[in-house]
């Protein structure tokens, strides 16, 4: 019998994306785009004048996670809390428009939603560029309060599960009972468990997988990498005992992404497209969310990551937050691996 090549194992997983069940957990944050054209320099300061034009608010953090996985066609199921304030509704708003359910959503009347304002500017006739940044982040400490909601509202979505993503970007809803209950409740269920930590990798041991960049392996490990390939084997390495997990797959922008498993040589992919990116916004929210599909759809820990790579090269060409298709990566599978 003739063995697959990696082209049609590829090509197979991504078809089985379809209909398979992630939940996602964690920070959802408002990726707001503010656009405007450049007028003069102001009088008062020397800064730039902008007529706005528009603003348009994106599913960002873990919201971005459920809208890449409800794009490349599988069933993306969120428990993330968002204020009652305009950047929640729309948030809301923008994932109904994709499907997905939202009846674990929590709306908290003193929670104000993470909202992420991107100014960008331009010509008449040039691309706009990213000119400034507010965050808008106000401290809330009812966590602990919330827990138990969090912990019911996940009890009610373990059923036909096929993955899990846990989303931190450290504002506070993947608290230590919180997590705790779900990763206790995913070893008794056999459910893959991957990480995505901006700020807490080491705080998150157990699971199955984790996907950080390689300025979160340097600040977790407080080591520095740079083009250091034995510093950078060591430090995945490290993050494998550490974290307990299977499989560490660091993403490390132009240079591409390096996979460590347990019991196994780490290996390099390299940079699927061209270093000439136009945004890197949520690429790594696309990247988990790739990756764990791929998991879920009966990939091997390297298949995954090959999946994952195609699909970072491809969102990080494209402007603002933004998703990726099955149609794309399949695309970029045939592109890459034509016989």
């Amino acid at each position: 019998m003739k063995q697959e090549s990696l082209r049609e194992r590829l090509l197979k997983i991504i078809e089985k994306f379809s209909g398979k069940r992630l939940l996602v957990v964690g920070d959802m944050i408002a990726d707001e785009f503010v656009y405007g054209k450049i007028e003069r320099i102001s009088r008062e300061a020397p800064v730039l004048i902008l007529k706005y034009e528009e603003s348009v608010i994106l599913p960002g953090g873990g919201a971005n996670a459920v809208n890449n996985i409800a794009t490349l066609g599988g069933v993306a199921i969120p428990i993330g809390v968002v204020g009652e304030d305009e950047s929640g509704r729309r948030l809301l708003k923008a994932l109904t428009k994709k499907g997905v359910e939202l009846s674990q959503f929590i709306v908290h009347p003193h929670y104000r939603t993470p909202t992420k304002s991107r100014i960008l500017a331009g010509g008449v006739h040039s691309t706009k560029q990213q000119v400034l940044r507010m965050d808008r982040e106000i401290p809330f400490n009812r966590w602990e309060e919330l827990s138990t909601s969090i912990i019911k509202s996940f009890d009610a979505l373990t059923e036909h599960l096929d993955a899990i993503i846990l989303s931190d970007y450290g504002y506070g809803f993947l608290s230590l009972p919180v997590f705790q209950h779900i990763l206790s409740e995913a070893h008794r269920r056999g459910i893959i468990i991957n990480l995505d930590s901006h700020y807490n990798l080491l705080s998150f041991p157990g699971v199955t997988a984790a996907t950080p960049n390689e300025p979160e392996v340097e600040a977790a490990l407080q080591v520095t990498i740079g083009k250091d390939e034995k510093e950078l084997v060591k430090a995945g390495r490290t993050l494998l005992q550490k974290l307990a997990c299977q499989a560490v797959l660091v993403t490390r922008g132009s240079d591409g992404m390096n996979l460590f498993e347990s019991g196994k040589e780490p290996v390099h992919i390299g940079i699927h497209g061209t270093d000439e990116i136009a945004d890197v916004t949520g690429a790594g929210d696309t990247v988990i969310s790739v990756f764990t599909l791929a998991l879920a759809a009966g990939a091997t820990y390297y298949e995954a990551a090959r999946l994952a790579n195609y699909a970072g090269g491809i969102v990080v060409m494209k402007q603002a937050t933004a998703t990726v298709s099955q149609q794309e990566l399949l695309q970029a599978v045939e592109e890459d691996n034509a016989e």
